[in-house]
């Protein structure tokens, strides 16, 4: 969704029991005045529920009473909230992230379950309790539903992570080049600021531009470079004109090249990484970032078993 309208025929078609919302953010501001609008463009999903449906809802997101109202001005039966917050019906007790992964402890609409998620990030953590609560309220067996967060797994350019043979050792590419708006962003930054380096490795963000913010865009990107300081990444390297206004706001320290677009910037990057490195490459589809990832596959693949195997004689 990134215009007003498009959500309503398609929740009319599909009749949903349950309707979740993860979150609020500002994404696709060039075509919303505000947060308040996109707001009201995702609460349109609550228009096609059933009689007595359910709304699942970010209860630590400031828009929740806006969509609790939206919800409730839809006629929905019921109303669940998810988060941190003490009044969540399905609420975080406590979690532990690891590079991998993550363990977690949860009280979900009265029934405590723990369990463990196969794909790292606390953003992971928060949306598994809208999936638990939404398998609660639709009659499934809440038990087997946790057991099965065990087995997810990145999906394609959102978190897939690949080893590469680089000069001086193995380095770790994190693939979030499918999609970026300022939320995901920062929940990538912390993904990065998680992960295993080498006794030289570097924490390196390669990042293209955040499309669909309209005129906030320059600053929306600016304002990125506390969250790359507080998760401790390294070095930095920015493709995109609107990725320039960050590129500024770096310090020298943490400036690793930049240029007007992904494919001018690729052979820096590729150049740059060593040993030991964690390397994220995150920016908006249309940014094409995923050629930076392509690039570091093809110049620095992990030798098949059978290309390190001796040879027989």
């Amino acid at each position: 969704m990134n215009h007003a309208g498009e959500i309503t025929p398609l929740t009319r078609l599909v009749r949903p029991d349950v309707a979740i919302i993860t979150t609020i953010a500002p994404v696709h501001l060039e075509f919303f005045k505000s947060v308040d609008e996109i707001a009201d463009a995702k609460a349109e999903i609550f228009l096609g529920l059933v009689a007595g449906g359910a709304a699942v809802i970010d209860r630590d997101n400031p828009q929740f009473a806006r969509l609790k109202r939206s919800a409730a001005k839809a006629d929905v039966a019921r109303v669940i909230g998810f988060g941190e917050h003490a009044r969540a019906e399905a609420r975080l007790i406590r979690c532990a992230l690891q590079p991998e992964g993550s363990t977690v402890e949860a009280d979900i609409m009265g029934t405590r379950v723990a369990y463990k998620i196969g794909a790292p990030g606390k953003h992971l953590v928060l949306n598994s309790l809208a999936v638990l609560a939404a398998a609660q309220l639709a009659g499934a067996d809440l038990a087997l539903a946790a057991l099965a967060l065990a087995e997810q797994r990145p999906a394609a350019g959102r978190g897939t992570r690949i080893a590469l043979a680089v000069p001086g050792g193995g380095a770790l590419l994190i693939d979030e080049s499918y999609n970026a708006n300022p939320l995901s962003m920062r929940a990538a930054f912390a993904l990065l600021g998680q992960a295993p380096v080498g006794a030289r490795g570097r924490r390196i963000a390669v990042l293209g531009d955040m499309l669909e913010l309209g005129a906030a865009g320059a600053e929306l990107h600016r304002e990125l470079a506390g969250a790359i300081r507080d998760n401790g990444i390294d070095i930095v390297f920015c493709a995109g004109p609107l990725m320039e206004a960050l590129w500024q706001a770096l310090p020298s320290e943490r400036r690793g090249g930049y240029a007007k677009d992904a494919e001018t910037l690729q052979a820096e990057v590729l150049a740059a990484v060593s040993g030991g490195d964690a390397v994220m490459v995150k920016g908006s589809f249309g940014s094409r970032m995923g050629s930076i990832v392509k690039g570091l596959v093809r110049r620095y693949p992990v030798p098949a078993a059978s290309d390190l195997a001796p040879a027989q004689g």
